[in-house]
């Protein structure tokens, strides 16, 4: 058995890959689907049950949500969404058979990165305005 074993394959590892933007691109995808299931669901149905519950319970969850901590999580949430929207049409793209080259696939990485943390900023400075 052991010598079987010592002719095999090693998988790839994390010592073997370079790290590259389409990995960090990959990653960021699956926290922050996670991060949207995790934290902005409960927060959601949080919002709606304070809603719906009278005006007491929705200044409770004002009072929490415009806290600087609430603040930092709404921030989180908003960047989750559109680092997840950003990384999911990068995927639709590489579903159809494109980006696959190196160079094409490193460039639509990092401006799928860019424009979640645009997205984000424009999103709260449109907030912050109204």
């Amino acid at each position: 058995m052991g010598q079987n074993m010592s002719n095999r394959p090693l998988s790839p590892h994390l010592q073997i890959w370079k790290w590259g933007p389409h990995m960090l691109v990959s990653i960021l995808h699956r926290v922050a689907g996670d991060g949207m299931a995790l934290v902005g669901l409960p927060i959601l149905l949080w919002w709606l049950s304070a809603l719906a519950s009278g005006p007491e319970a929705y200044a409770t969850f004002t009072d929490h949500a415009m806290s600087w901590y609430g603040i930092i999580v709404l921030v989180g949430i908003s960047w989750a969404f559109f680092s997840h929207m950003c990384s999911g049409i990068r995927h639709f793209v590489l579903d159809m058979g494109a980006g696959y080259e190196l160079d094409i696939n490193r460039i639509f990485s990092i401006v799928s990165i860019g424009t979640a943390i645009v997205l984000t900023v424009a999103f709260w400075a449109g907030v912050m305005w109204l």
